[in-house]
């Protein structure tokens, strides 16, 4: 059986590399948000503001020019995408497909069905509900500003989505099950990890604390995607399929992402709408299509087995 998780063993991997390597990134992830905070506080400093607030989440999205914002907001992730490249050819000698995939190339068409599975599912559902409830829209329609977005979204959302999952569902699981060597422990953290990356985001504040659900829920998804396909393909695909549609299709004031979107969403999320049907019914639907259209089996292995080193081929 091709093993995703022992790819990692063919480079240096040793525990502590993956603790400084996990933090590396991390730090160099961060410093990409430099220039977005500097741009903030130049313009408050000019506009003659107080920059005490620059900690507000409203200051930081609403003082520069809505798609000055999100592109500097997405290069931040683009400056952590070239962090893990270096930490994992100088630091574990890890060639970038063993990052990626067991198969002998990366497989694009996994990305285009992750995508398409998501992005289809998010479409059809925004012009059914715009359908039925129009006064819950407003069309925001701008053709210079969505032009901009556009090239912006279409160019940097892929690297912001690519690197999480570079980042939660190659890095730190492969870490894990190296370290730990199991598959439940790398499944279980990196998805409860990645629901916590988002725990700042302004829908916590506007829904509360049960969204959390959806956020590691939709962690759960992408990790049982690459274990399962053993590759990160459908997760990439999935991921910058889910992140893409929605910003420049449909934005609110109560997400993270303020853009110069098709449509502004008005009324307020609802919990068993936005929250609990994705994670209850049409998670586990896309699952069951995925494994029907990739034959997947060998669930328990896959997801809670063992990894076992000396198995990985060279």
């Amino acid at each position: 059986m091709k093993d995703y998780i022992a790819l990692a063993a063919k480079g240096y991997h040793e525990w502590w590399r993956y603790v400084v390597g996990a933090f590396a990134i991390f730090i160099i992830w961060q410093a990409g948000s430099i220039p977005f905070l500097g741009a903030v506080v130049y313009k408050l400093s000019t506009d003659g503001k107080d920059i005490s607030s620059l900690g507000s989440y409203e200051t930081l999205m609403g003082t520069l020019d809505s798609n000055l914002t999100f592109f500097l907001m997405m290069l931040s992730f683009l400056v952590g995408f070239v962090g893990i490249l270096l930490i994992i050819k100088f630091f574990h000698n890890q060639k970038l497909k063993d990052l990626l995939t067991t198969r002998p190339k990366f497989d694009w068409k996994r990305v285009l069905v992750g995508f398409s599975i998501v992005g289809f599912f998010i479409l059809a559902m925004t012009i059914i509900d715009y359908k039925l409830n129009t006064d819950d829209y407003i069309l925001n329609f701008k053709s210079k500003e969505f032009f901009i977005l556009a090239i912006i979204a279409i160019v940097l959302v892929p690297f912001q989505t690519s690197f999480e999952e570079l980042y939660f569902r190659g890095y730190i699981m492969q870490g894990l099950g190296i370290i730990f060597k199991n598959r439940w422990l790398p499944l279980f953290a990196t998805s409860i990890g990645f629901g916590l990356l988002h725990i700042g985001n302004p829908e916590v504040e506007k829904l509360g604390y049960l969204i959390m659900i959806s956020y590691i829920g939709t962690g759960f998804l992408l990790g049982i995607m690459a274990l399962m396909d053993e590759g990160l393909e459908l997760s990439i695909g999935y991921h910058a399929g889910n992140n893409l549609i929605t910003a420049i299709l449909v934005t609110a004031d109560w997400t993270a992402f303020q853009t110069e979107s098709i449509f502004i969403y008005t009324e307020d999320p609802s919990i068993g709408f936005d929250v609990l049907i994705p994670v209850l019914i049409i998670y586990p639907i896309y699952v069951l299509i995925l494994a029907k259209v990739y034959d997947w089996s060998n669930w328990k292995e896959k997801l809670v087995g063992k990894v076992n080193l000396p198995e990985v081929e060279t």
